[in-house]
């Protein structure tokens, strides 16, 4: 279902786009937005709309967006407005026309993600909660990365799934000291991270440029990133081997991998429920042994 022609045209009109030949075309795919394609002559844009009690999803992505620009170390979409019109939150953003990414793209966006990482910040965090996926994200300062992990990520996930599903945590105690003694010790560059960076969020563009956009941005540790490229697979080796050859991952990225997962595991069992359950219950029951 496409934009209503009143709104279509009223947003159309603040990005400077022809009213009277507009065409409106909705685009598929998004989970949470509803998109639509606005074409007037050469001019195009790509509309993302909430409710406008949720406009704090698309001021969370316009955030994100900069910041990842601002890095200039990926290609991300350009901002072209926002606002709010006839009771929807909109973003607006550059169409671009994507496709796959190839083995040549993912090794550039390999080299790219390691310059992206090397932009920090005064400490782990940011300077505004957001969301992953659906989900609040906390996002408050903290020096100490193993105790912003346990007490902003994972904590919070487990917190609201035992409301949901108390039967899929276990003992959460148990586990949430496992992860001290795993990251006790760890400490982490302050890195900008994407924060969502699964398949479905990077594509490319005309000469294998990559693109990446969707983000969940904070500054935290670069494994993080790496750990949600390989969760659900669609990066290829090419990704990883390009990235550890432009800056290799310390020791013991192998071990605290499976926290940095578990996280997008929780806020999808959190999101969807189903099979994620099961898998929280397995993953924290396995985790909680270890360290």
């Amino acid at each position: 279902m496409s934009l209503h022609p009143e709104t279509a045209a009223t947003i159309a009109a603040q990005l400077g786009m022809e009213t009277t030949r507009l065409e409106r075309h909705p685009v598929g795919g998004g989970s949470i937005a509803r998109s639509t394609l606005l074409r007037a002559g050469p001019k195009r844009a790509f509309v993302k709309t909430l409710p406008a009690e949720q406009a704090g999803l698309v001021n969370a992505e316009r955030d994100g967006l900069g910041a990842l620009d601002a890095a200039g170390a990926v290609r991300v979409p350009a901002i072209l407005g926002h606002g709010e019109t006839d009771g929807l939150a909109w973003l607006a953003l550059e169409s671009l026309e994507l496709q796959a990414r190839s083995a040549v793209a993912d090794a550039a966006l390999g080299h790219q993600l390691a310059s992206l990482h090397r932009a920090t910040g005064p400490a782990f965090g940011w300077h505004c909660a957001n969301y992953i996926g659906r989900t609040p994200q906390s996002n408050r300062f903290d020096e100490d990365w193993c105790r912003f992990f346990r007490d902003q990520r994972l904590a919070p996930q487990i917190d609201l799934l035992r409301r949901r599903h108390p039967e899929a945590c276990g003992d959460p105690d148990a586990a949430l000291k496992s992860w001290e003694r795993q990251a006790g010790g760890h400490r982490p560059a302050t890195a900008l991270l994407h924060g969502d960076l699964w398949s479905g969020n990077a594509a490319a563009l005309a000469a294998d440029e990559p693109v990446i956009f969707d983000p969940a941005v904070h500054y935290g540790d670069r494994e993080c990133d790496l750990a949600m490229a390989a969760l659900f697979g669609g990066f290829s080796e090419a990704f990883f081997r390009a990235y550890v050859s432009a800056w290799p991952l310390p020791d013991g990225w192998q071990k605290r991998r499976p926290w940095y997962q578990l996280y997008h595991v929780l806020n999808h069992a959190n999101l969807f429920g189903g099979s994620y359950v099961g898998q929280v219950r397995q993953e924290l029951d396995r985790l909680q042994g270890l360290g």
